[in-house]
């Protein structure tokens, strides 16, 4: 089965509708193998796939459940190679949260992230908090999670702004992954000279 087929049945899985209430959709989903692929510290696939569902799913039989363990592992190993790599990062939707931002394939990607990140909110944040903070600002308007809080309600009345900010997601996913998984450079002791 193609990386194409294999996605169009996880998407079929993930998007039905006899899922528990709770379960990650399918753009859902990718935001949120985006957000364990940037973490530096790796989820254990028991614990994410858990998490995912919320509570476990009714499988026809074995063989569907390692087809959809092995659909979500591979579509996380494709998110991993693009963050890795130069190409342009493909997004499951469009950068834009549309008429009504509730209801919009972006919302669901940003919260699916914000998931991902709250499963290890203490590594991300753990050494370099405001730029992390500071990186996180365009997925977390785009969640709506954050709406209630001041500073974001007056983000989200600037259509403009939040615009903006949602054409800059790609590019901070390419910052944050440098910046959480890029080995860190040892200096180079000079000794000084007898």
């Amino acid at each position: 089965m193609s990386f194409t087929e294999q996605q169009a049945r996880l998407r079929a899985f993930l998007d039905a509708d006899d899922l528990y209430e709770e379960a990650l959709d399918y753009v859902a989903t990718h935001g949120y193998l985006t957000a364990l692929s940037i973490c530096p510290d790796p989820v254990p696939e028991e614990e994410w796939i858990a998490e995912l569902f919320g509570q476990e799913p009714e499988y026809k039989d074995a063989a569907e459940q390692e087809e959809i363990t092995a659909a979500l592992l591979q579509l996380k190993a494709k998110i991993a190679r693009q963050l890795a790599s130069d190409e342009d990062f493909e997004f499951p939707c469009e950068l834009s949260l549309g008429d009504d931002p509730e209801e919009s394939d972006l919302r669901a990607w940003s919260i699916g992230f914000m998931e991902g990140v709250f499963l290890r909110e203490d590594i991300w944040f753990e050494d370099d908090e405001d730029e992390v903070s500071e990186l996180l600002l365009p997925v977390m308007v785009g969640s709506g999670l954050f709406d209630e809080q001041p500073d974001f309600a007056e983000i989200a009345g600037n259509d403009a702004l939040v615009a903006s900010m949602l054409a800059q997601i790609p590019e901070v996913l390419t910052t944050l992954f440098l910046l959480l998984q890029a080995p860190e450079e040892k200096p180079v002791l000079l000794k000084p000279r007898g």
